[in-house]
């Protein structure tokens, strides 16, 4: 199901869940699925439905600058919970298996246990909670979408710091994601500790 970009997220799934009898409903998404480098990050964020921050979106479709400000005033107005899952468990476990440990321990995080989760995506983590998945979720729910953006900020923070480590590989510009720069920054200089090495490009240096 595509979802256009004119239209927003909503608070639909939400007043659904709380009209079956759930009372503390929360959002999870995750940012950093693809990267050749750095975590996974997964957050959880249950929204007070009387004080939402105005303008939440799916992330992909904010700029640096507005992700930056909802996420200050996600962090004041909501309840957040942040998961990360690192390179040595993406290694060992796969990306997926990651990904879903993260949400998992974002949940976990939260200050109050949920009762109902609704999950961007197909694939739902083991919860002690009923769990919803929606796909294109942070486009339609706007717990989702405050997630996404908890998520996205907190790893390009996670990345920007990584680059001061390492900033032969401009960890700051893509992310970690693979890029030409970053393609050609592997060929001179190899992988760094950061680097994901069960994914194909890092495996494919490694046994040269």
């Amino acid at each position: 199901m595509a979802i256009s970009d004119s239209v927003l997220p909503d608070f639909s799934f939400e007043r659904d869940a709380s009209a079956r009898g759930y009372s503390v409903i929360c959002g999870i998404d995750e940012a950093g699925r693809g990267p050749w480098a750095g975590p996974v990050v997964a957050a959880a964020v249950v929204l007070n439905a009387d004080n939402i921050p105005p303008g939440l979106n799916d992330s992909k479709k904010l700029t640096a600058d507005a992700r930056e400000k909802l996420f200050a005033d996600i962090m004041v107005l909501a309840k957040v919970g942040i998961g990360i899952g690192d390179e040595t468990r993406i290694d060992r476990d796969n990306i997926l298996a990651a990904t879903l440990w993260a949400m998992a321990k974002a949940v976990g995080c939260l200050g109050d246990k949920p009762d109902y989760a609704l999950v961007d995506g197909n694939r739902p983590p083991v919860l002690a909670c009923d769990v919803q998945t929606i796909v294109e979720g942070d486009g339609r729910s706007l717990s989702i979408a405050a997630a996404s953006i908890i998520a996205k900020v907190t790893r390009d923070r996670l990345m920007t710091a990584m680059h001061l480590a390492y900033p032969a590989y401009g960890f700051a510009r893509h992310k970690g994601y693979g890029t030409a720069a970053h393609h050609a920054a592997l060929l001179q200089f190899g992988p760094c500790p950061h680097h994901r090495k069960s994914f194909k490009p890092i495996a494919e240096l490694l046994v040269r």
